[in-house]
């Protein structure tokens, strides 16, 4: 199978709104690996580009230095985010290949000249705007948001070659017809890529194939809103990745970008980021306390708890498999928890089902990244007190479970309930 996700251009820090983009894949990359797909999957990296140029140039710069290094800090920041699945290919190192698409679309009588460079004829291609539904080539919302030039035959037309470098929407066509050939399986991006990009990338390489489609399945990831607003650049309304894993861990944030559904938006607030943050606490400290509460399980199996973490599993990868379902994903995570904790609790579970709950917990994390493995384990005395206070909030005790509460804070430790837990942080 392969896999084509569309990648940063390179001149400045990706914000979370990018960033949601390429963790959504990388875990959508992991989980297809994980289920024994043989996948290829690229990631292009925009090298040349009107903002790159106009940025280096207020820096005195020359462009390829300039995005060299800015493409050294999207892999620092890849990492620090967990992003390992994609191969990354550079605009730049595919000239050639672009050169070639761009001749044989003017060999067709597709592509025209114009003082300022080679642009598409979109008269030539009925099809246009089929992806996006937009279909009007005349209309506003046709015009390419990169390309403007008054002599253009129609306004959507958009720039192949740009005097002496590529144009933007050619160069992911060129890198994908070299590695996976002119018809392939799945093209991912943001949302705002639709169109008009994908619908150039679309009208690009089967006018030159001759072959439909050019993509099978297209995956679009929903923006990140922040105070009603897409998060980007251009609404100043936007926090570097880089600023956030400084305040919260690659698991909080990797749990937060996969928290909606990969085509829905999804809201920024710091209420948002502190449930993830409870989240993936929650998720350590029950991976914790099976380590820790080991040597006092029971050593004979109980087939129930073998079948209840066998279902959990089944519905885990039903929901991944269900257009890759993430929320749903982590409801099954936490209803499992839900169930398994009490028995931890009154010690008794058993070590063959611990040993089944680990393992699975640790693909849960080798395809999606949220369980921190780093997280300090709680004193066992602390982790009693916490499943009395639950226990006692379950029966609705609530004047022993603040009782406990106490006694928890007195212990050195602060209690934050949450939708998926308390979140227990040390004072």
């Amino acid at each position: 199978m392969k896999l084509f996700v569309c990648g940063p251009t390179v001149y400045d820090y990706i914000h979370i709104g990018n960033a949601r983009t390429f963790v959504v894949f990388d875990a959508f990359a992991k989980y297809l690996r994980s289920t024994g797909v043989d996948l290829e999957y690229i990631m292009n990296i925009t090298d040349i580009d009107d903002k790159i140029i106009a940025r280096a140039k207020e820096q005195g710069r020359e462009p390829a230095e300039f995005a060299k290094e800015w493409e050294e800090k999207f892999y620092e920041d890849a990492k620090a985010l967990g992003i390992t699945a994609p191969v990354y290919k550079r605009a730049m190192d595919h000239v050639p290949e672009i050169q070639s698409q761009v001749q044989r679309l003017r060999d067709k009588g597709i592509a025209y000249e114009l003082e300022d460079g080679t642009y598409f004829d979109l008269s030539k291609f009925p099809d246009y705007g089929k992806l996006s539904g937009r279909t009007d080539i005349q209309g506003d919302d046709a015009v390419s948001r990169i390309d403007e030039n008054p002599n253009k035959r129609n306004p959507g037309d958009f720039c192949i070659w740009k005097k002496d470098r590529p144009g933007w929407h050619i160069e992911d066509t060129a890198i994908t017809e070299k590695y996976f050939g002119p018809q392939y399986d799945i093209h991912g991006g943001g949302a705002d890529l639709k169109f008009p990009h994908h619908e150039a990338e679309i009208a690009i390489m089967e006018s030159i194939s001759g072959l439909v489609p050019f993509v099978k399945k297209w995956m679009h990831a929903g923006f990140l809103i922040n105070k009603g607003k897409r998060m980007g650049k251009s609404n100043a309304n936007f926090m570097t990745a880089r600023e956030a894993l400084q305040i919260y861990s690659k698991e909080t944030l990797r749990f937060y970008l996969l928290s909606s559904h990969y085509r829905s938006p999804l809201d920024y607030s710091e209420d948002n980021l502190k449930q993830a943050e409870a989240a993936t606490s929650r998720l350590a400290e029950f991976v914790n306390k099976i380590n820790r509460f080991e040597d006092e399980m029971l050593k004979d199996p109980n087939p129930a708890i073998a079948m209840m973490i066998d279902q959990g599993e089944k519905d885990f990868y039903e929901a991944l498999e269900n257009d890759f379902n993430t929320p749903q994903a982590f409801a099954v995570l936490f209803d499992l928890i839900k169930n398994l904790n009490p028995l931890m609790t009154k010690r008794k579970f058993d070590r063959p089902s611990a040993a089944l709950l680990l393992a699975f917990f640790k693909s849960v994390n080798e395809i999606l990244g949220i369980i921190p493995t780093d997280l300090p384990s709680l004193p066992k005395t602390v982790e009693m007190m916490l499943d009395q206070r639950e226990r006692a909030r379950q029966d609705k005790n609530y004047d022993l479970a603040d009782k406990v509460r106490k006694q928890i804070e007195e212990s050195g430790y602060r209690v934050d309930d949450t939708g998926y837990g308390p979140l227990v942080k040390k004072k």
